[in-house]
């Protein structure tokens, strides 16, 4: 509730872009890892929606898209998002609000990657807990 008030607060009343502002790279670049966060956070959320059967019960691994290369692939997703979307806004809500998405989800990403580890012998050793290849 916080974030949607300062985000559209900012927006509506406070911010002053150009007339050109659609055109400029940080809204370009913004815009475009925006839509890469959100195809990667939908597609993370169909993965974990459809693990199990109508029936089934239990807990599963997730495979398929980035969940190949890592545990919190709907995390990364979200966090590419909010980083967008403060480059395309270019406001300190923005900038804070994904900063704060990172900090939380990381810390979330990290305490599944821990629990997979622990409850799947056969969890992949090579996946990282948040950022492909890196951590």
């Amino acid at each position: 509730v916080c974030n949607g008030y300062l985000q559209g607060r900012y927006l509506s009343q406070y911010a002053e872009y150009a007339e050109d502002w659609v055109t400029d790279p940080r809204f370009l670049a913004g815009f475009a890892l925006w839509l890469v966060g959100i195809l990667i956070n939908i597609h993370s959320d169909h993965i974990l929606r459809n693990l199990r059967k109508p029936g089934e019960t239990g807990y599963k691994i997730p495979r398929g898209g980035l969940f190949e290369y890592v545990t919190a692939a709907n995390y990364f997703g979200e966090i590419v998002e909010w980083c967008g979307y403060a480059l395309a806004s270019w406001s300190a809500q923005g900038g804070a609000f994904a900063l704060f998405t990172f900090c939380i989800l990381s810390s979330r990403a990290e305490q599944h990657h821990r629990w997979y580890l622990e409850k799947f012998e056969d969890y992949p050793k090579s996946r990282k807990i948040l950022f492909p290849f890196l951590f």
